[in-house]
């Protein structure tokens, strides 16, 4: 299969390239631009390729009612209407602009999640490079379809999506004119416990729609996000705060700075340990070769003498002939007189 490949502001993204970290900044604002600059700046220091944000309002998220069916019943948001939750989590489009400006002078890649079509024209002013489609919104076919229209890189979370969503979802991408599509497994719990995230799925995902394919994790640690680049995953979206504690809607299943700079850390390295399929000796290993086993000599010989098994054994170091050779070396004759303590060496057996 052809390596699929998809490139962001210049980062090319693929199975050949360290995972693309995303820092989900997401409602971790909590109300304060000067937060949602420190999120960013925060985000660069850990080494975060990205960050995003959620572009949208109460009114084009949800609807202003409080009946049953707009009602949050149990979990983080218990007891809010949707339109309640939105109204408090929601990025101020006004802040959209110095965001995009400060992420720009930091250096660090910053786009969104839009959740209508006005979002997407807001991002498109600001020369967002790519897009980020929600689970929620996978299965919003006329969203995609307008976002593909933009010609910028997409990436959809699949979250809740059955394997017949997702087609859906890449068609209507691609069908729009997407040329640069990725998805996300994901698992659209809030925290989303480490059990259910089947990563397994993964590389079923890359076989199945031939797509860059990553990880959007909603765990509390980053186990199950690092497991994943062993499966196949070249992109990883966390959602990133500054505390924790700080209570917010999405604060206590955030990444804190520490925690995604191990992040980006160890999920490199995960990816570098992968490598390519190489039984060839290591350049970490050509030191210790001499410590391998071989076949020493452990009593004096005199030339003549029959080599029999009380004669040789196989030890550490490995100056002498491999242990492979033992059953040949047996009944041989030494060629000249030898001491014990050194090492078997054929051009000294007859």
């Amino acid at each position: 299969m052809t390596l699929k490949t998809l490139n962001i502001a210049g980062r090319r993204i693929a199975l050949d390239q360290p995972p693309y970290i995303i820092a989900e900044l997401s409602a971790n604002h909590n109300g304060k631009l000067e937060t949602a600059l420190k999120i960013i700046e925060e985000a660069k220091k850990a080494g975060a390729d990205a960050v995003k944000l959620q572009t949208y309002t109460a009114d084009t998220i949800t609807l202003n009612c409080d009946s049953e069916e707009f009602q949050i019943r149990g979990g983080l948001w218990d007891g809010k209407t949707l339109y309640q939750l939105y109204q408090e989590a929601h990025m101020p489009w006004e802040w959209h602009k110095p965001l995009f400006e400060y992420a720009n002078t930091l250096g660090i890649t910053i786009f969104s999640s839009p959740f209508d079509t006005t979002a997407v024209d807001l991002l498109e002013d600001l020369n967002a490079p790519a897009y980020k489609i929600a689970s929620f919104e996978a299965v919003d076919l006329p969203l995609i379809e307008y976002v593909a229209r933009t010609g910028k890189p997409m990436i959809i979370s699949t979250g809740m999506a059955d394997e017949r969503e997702i087609q859906e979802a890449i068609d209507a991408a691609k069908g729009a004119g997407c040329k640069e599509l990725a998805i996300l497994h994901c698992v659209s719990g809030y925290p989303a416990p480490a059990e259910d995230y089947n990563l397994r799925t993964i590389p079923d995902m890359i076989q199945r729609f031939g797509l860059v394919t990553g990880l959007s994790d909603h765990t509390l640690d980053n186990t199950t996000a690092i497991t994943s680049v062993a499966l196949g995953a070249s992109i990883i979206e966390k959602h990133f705060t500054l505390d924790r504690n700080g209570g917010g809607p999405d604060d206590s299943f955030s990444l804190e700075p520490k925690e995604l700079a191990e992040l980006c850390r160890n999920s490199k390295t995960a990816w570098q340990a992968l490598g390519k399929i190489d039984y060839g000796r290591k350049s970490s290993e050509l030191g210790n070769v001499k410590f391998r086993r071989s076949l020493y000599f452990v009593k004096d010989m005199k030339a003549g003498d029959v080599i029999t098994e009380d004669c040789i054994r196989s030890v550490r170091p490995g100056y002498g002939e491999l242990p492979r050779e033992y059953h040949q070396i047996i009944g041989m004759r030494a060629s000249c007189d030898i001491s014990a303590n050194t090492p078997v060496k054929k051009e000294n057996l007859l």
